[in-house]
């Protein structure tokens, strides 16, 4: 189970990475009110991925919840979350991201996925 779990968090990552280094190629200048206008709808569509993206993930994480429950490991992972961020730093800088952004958001990311770890020990318990 746990396995098939890291297997599908691998896949979503590819897929992710994919999805947002495509649309970021896709970049046009703003010369124009129609420019905006077609800018900002890529802008709605990028939002709309990243949402069900993290809906995605979030799932996972119940998942995976779950299986620490079953098996007594703490929700909170320190050392796998520092890797995590590390990494997700360094791609971020790569994209022209600031650290602390990146940080921010991962760790916004983060409090949710304990939240959802937590209750969703308390539901399948």
């Amino acid at each position: 189970m746990y396995s098939k779990i890291l297997k599908i968090a691998f896949i979503m990552m590819m897929v992710c990475g994919f999805a947002i280094t495509s649309s970021h190629a896709q970049t046009t200048p703003v010369n124009t009110p129609q420019d905006l206008a077609a800018n900002r709808v890529k802008i709605d569509s990028l939002d709309n991925q990243l949402i069900k993206i993290l809906g995605e993930r979030e799932q996972i994480v119940k998942e995976i919840g779950i299986y620490k429950a079953k098996n007594h490991i703490a929700p909170l992972q320190a050392a796998r979350f520092k890797e995590v961020l590390d990494k997700a730093v360094a791609k971020g800088a790569k994209e022209g991201l600031s650290a602390g952004f990146v940080t921010d958001l991962m760790n916004a990311i983060h409090e949710e996925s304990l939240r959802i770890e937590r209750d969703s020990t308390v539901v399948k318990q």
